[in-house]
């Protein structure tokens, strides 16, 4: 996503794989473990948020909206400064900047740890360097940028949990970093998929990802 005209070019190899690309991992999600650390589900609704990066932060707030107890999903900026916080700037994969999504959620309706289930079953493949399908540089990463000490001791143990049980046939190269500061995207970057259902990339990379999470998670996803 360095340019709108490299998401047109990156098409042609999106085409030619049909969907691989998008969701590499997501064949798996029905057999996908739950956390054995997580979080309990909380007594009384509020308010808590999630920080994730994994590629093009279109198709990571599209899969989070439809996912149940998660209030808004905003795509933007985690990693960098609030100088750089810009899309042309961050394109050039020199800021520190992921593109990544907060997720607003209720805990007393999801856990955390079934949030990281989602991000690493359906929302994206955790074994790419620093790429997600054809989109390539540091700001396609996988990161999880955790910003209490809990949801870093969440994060640390499914890592080494789906690492135990070999659920990838490749290492995982997910961080697990401290979120220091996010900041949303312009505009016409929030609601993409939605606003866009026909445009190719979205056909092609994202929708899949939203309909792997209804087929292989039932539990956790909702229509709205």
């Amino acid at each position: 996503m360095s340019t709108f005209f490299a998401r047109l070019s990156a098409i042609i190899l999106t085409l030619t794989f049909a969907g691989v690309t998008a969701c590499s991992g997501a064949d798996r999600a029905s057999v996908f473990p739950r956390p054995a650390v997580d979080a309990p589900i909380a007594a009384a609704k509020s308010t808590q948020t999630a920080v994730l990066s994994g590629g093009c932060f279109w198709g990571i707030q599209a899969v989070f909206q439809h996912v149940k107890g998660v209030i808004s999903a905003t795509s933007g900026y985690a990693g960098g400064s609030a100088a750089t916080a810009e899309y042309e700037i961050v394109s050039t994969g020199v800021t520190g900047h992921a593109e990544s999504v907060k997720i607003t959620y209720d805990p007393s309706q999801i856990t955390y740890g079934d949030l990281l289930r989602v991000f690493f079953s359906v929302a994206h493949d955790p074994t790419q360097l620093n790429r997600q399908g054809p989109d390539e540089g540091t700001q396609y990463r996988s990161s999880i940028f955790y910003g209490s000490d809990e949801q870093k001791r969440i994060a640390e143990a499914y890592i080494a949990q789906l690492e135990k049980a070999k659920v990838f046939p490749a290492p995982i190269v997910t961080k697990v970093v401290p979120l220091r500061g996010f900041y949303p995207a312009e505009g016409y970057h929030q609601n993409y998929a939605t606003n866009h259902p026909d445009d190719s990339y979205i056909v092609y990379n994202d929708a899949p990802k939203v309909a792997h999470l209804r087929a292989q998670l039932p539990d956790l996803y909702t229509s709205k």
